[in-house]
């Protein structure tokens, strides 16, 4: 059966995503396996497994928002973090879901995450939402909401070089078998920081030197190698800051030399050698305010050339691609048109907002069509999964609306099969596909 114009069509599409289920290709959220800091009995304080309203309130986006609205008279930055986590979801309520309204997107997340798990945002009652998640068992809790926000499977995002993670999968190397989650092996400090990098693969017994040789890069490939194995990873990422050069010649390359020569050398052949895909998430630009810790962070412009030189000079290499910055958006996606081996995914962070999500995904299907990947979720916390896929597959569902509407209007058919199959594409088989090919 056809589909009808609008507005049949715009619900006809709405269903169509909701009864999608999803592979979240990048989070950072992990099962009980890792620990979990927030659960009432059993907690780890040094665990990984982050939810709860305490972690909801406390995330790095309303921490941002926070330090708008009080002033170091009222509350230090200082006084905040020597507060308990309790305490600072506390103020964060107050400061910014009663003495103002909660219209943020990150303030908003959290009114649709209570309301899709089933409590009122207008009880507005803290303690009562304490309680309910306090009763929550963290596995069952984990199957709740991947079926709340329509998720099949979730994508962890594994640091090799955080001696926290690193140490629980050396101590019990089942720590990763969850079936709900996948592994993805991320080492920034190899492309980021050789030095410091090379001092822990030392210190963890690889005969590696500051002064990249053959030995080091043999060294480093094993590293990845073991670790790629032991992880079950099915991808390796790094994030880079907007400096970020690839390219002999170009400004600012020298600085990255020995990334670089660690990433061509030893990243990129070991990821070929296993058909792995890279994923490069660029332009976070660290500790900007680094009082803030986490919520200090920032987003600046990138280079899209150096990713085009390294889809060129590696053509047996897959690449994921993403970047922070909305002005490198279209030109990441006319870079797409020219290498069927980058793929590019998600609206990350700062572009995490209704209105950047429909203006990017608007351009990406009329330059890339079905081919590209529209969302992850970046989730550090599990019920973030709820809001971010709710409020996206509905900006998602609105551009298809529009744009099925436009094919439809010069007397193309389109089947009911055929959306099913472009939303299982955008959803869930583009990630797949990639990952295989």
């Amino acid at each position: 059966m056809s589909l009808t114009t609008t507005p049949d069509l715009a619900t006809q599409i709405a269903d169509a995503i909701d009864g999608q289920s999803i592979v979240d290709m990048h989070t950072h959220l992990y099962p009980p396996s890792f620990g979990t800091p927030s659960a009432p009995t059993g907690a780890d304080a040094n665990g990984l497994m982050l939810y709860g309203i305490n972690e909801l309130l406390t995330y790095h986006y309303l921490v941002a928002e926070l330090f708008r609205v009080v002033s170091p008279s009222e509350v230090s930055v200082a006084d905040f973090w020597a507060m308990d986590k309790t305490a600072q979801a506390d103020l964060i309520w107050h400061k910014l879901f009663l003495d103002r309204s909660p219209i943020s997107e990150a303030a908003r997340g959290v009114l649709t995450t209570l309301q899709k798990l089933g409590l009122d945002p207008g009880d507005r009652d803290l303690a009562g939402y304490r309680r309910w998640f306090d009763e929550q068992d963290p596995d069952k809790h984990i199957d709740r909401v991947m079926e709340l926000s329509h998720v099949e499977s979730i994508t962890m995002t594994n640091a090799v070089f955080d001696d926290n993670e690193r140490q629980r999968w050396l101590d019990n190397p089942a720590v990763g078998d969850d079936p709900r989650f996948t592994a993805v092996l991320r080492f920034d400090p190899l492309l980021c920081d050789w030095p410091a990098a090379a001092a822990k693969l030392a210190e963890w017994g690889y005969d590696v030197k500051v002064d990249i040789d053959d030995k080091t890069v043999t060294e480093v490939r094993r590293f990845l190698g073991e670790w790629l194995d032991r992880t079950k990873s099915i991808y390796a990422a790094v994030s880079l800051g907007p400096d970020y050069r690839y390219g002999e010649g170009r400004h600012g390359s020298a600085k990255w030399a020995d990334g670089n020569r660690i990433l061509t050398q030893a990243v990129l052949p070991a990821c070929a050698e296993r058909n792995l895909p890279f994923a490069m998430m660029i332009g976070s630009a660290r500790g900007v305010n680094p009082a803030l810790r986490d919520a200090g962070d920032m987003g600046f412009v990138a280079d899209v050339p150096s990713v085009t030189e390294l889809c060129r000079d590696f053509p047996d290499n897959k690449f994921f691609v993403t970047m922070l910055s909305r002005e490198n958006q279209h030109e990441l996606a006319v870079a797409a048109r020219k290498f069927g081996n980058l793929m590019v995914f998600g609206c990350w962070w700062f572009l995490n907002n209704p209105s950047l999500i429909e203006q990017i995904t608007r351009l990406r299907v009329e330059l890339l069509g079905v081919s590209f990947i529209p969302q992850h979720s970046d989730c550090r916390v599990l019920e973030q999964l709820i809001y971010k896929w709710d409020h996206s597959r509905t900006v998602i569902a609105k551009v298809l609306t529009d744009k099925y509407a436009d094919i439809a209007a010069t007397g193309w058919r389109i089947g009911e099969d055929e959306l099913a199959r472009d939303v299982k594409l955008y959803l869930r088989d583009n990630f797949l596909n990639f990952l295989k090919r």
